[in-house]
């Protein structure tokens, strides 16, 4: 990267495109996302925090996000059961156990975005992109969540880093498509 070279290892590719942009380490997420705009061309541009893994539909993710004719979509997500719950009484009399449910109902930002160029009039450099434009895109009625039930793992910490290898081990990583 410091010489700007690029190699080529395979000659087929996809219709698109990648730009590397050197954002600094202190940049927040609004601010890197900030930092993208003079390589757009006004358009509509996917975005991820590159941490977690998915087989999320994309052209299912596109064709929600144009539907809705808002600025941006997010894809959310039912984070997985770590734990068993149980439901009990003061008296500490369990009622109900519950191995590992996902999520207890819960959707969470799964960290898969389509966003349109309006985007760049919630974003400043120094904030965090899940507390203030976030949060204004939804007071706005401009902020979309799509829904996805299939397969979403982070990688947040060592143990995800395990399962996910583990997982692409197998030969059959359920997020191939």
């Amino acid at each position: 990267l410091t010489t700007n070279n690029l190699t080529i290892h395979n000659s087929s590719s996809e219709s698109f495109k990648v730009t590397l942009v050197e954002t600094g380490l202190d940049t927040n997420t609004a601010g890197r996302i900030k930092r993208v705009k003079p390589y757009l061309d006004n358009e509509t541009f996917m975005m991820t925090y590159g941490d977690g893994l998915s087989d999320i539909n994309l052209h299912e993710l596109i064709a929600f996000h144009k539907s809705k004719s808002k600025i941006a979509t997010l894809t959310s997500v039912q984070i997985p059961g770590r734990y068993g719950n149980i439901d009990m009484s003061d008296d500490g009399m369990v009622r109900l156990f519950h191995e590992k449910p996902d999520g207890d109902g819960m959707w969470i930002n799964g960290g898969f975005f389509i966003l349109e160029p309006e985007i760049f009039n919630y974003l400043n450099e120094n904030c965090v992109l899940e507390h203030g434009p976030l949060e204004k895109l939804a007071q706005d009625g401009e902020l979309m969540a799509f829904k996805h039930e299939g397969f979403w793992q982070p990688m947040d910490t060592y143990r995800d880093k395990l399962e996910l290898e583990s997982l692409w081990n197998s030969g059959n990583p359920p997020w191939t498509v």
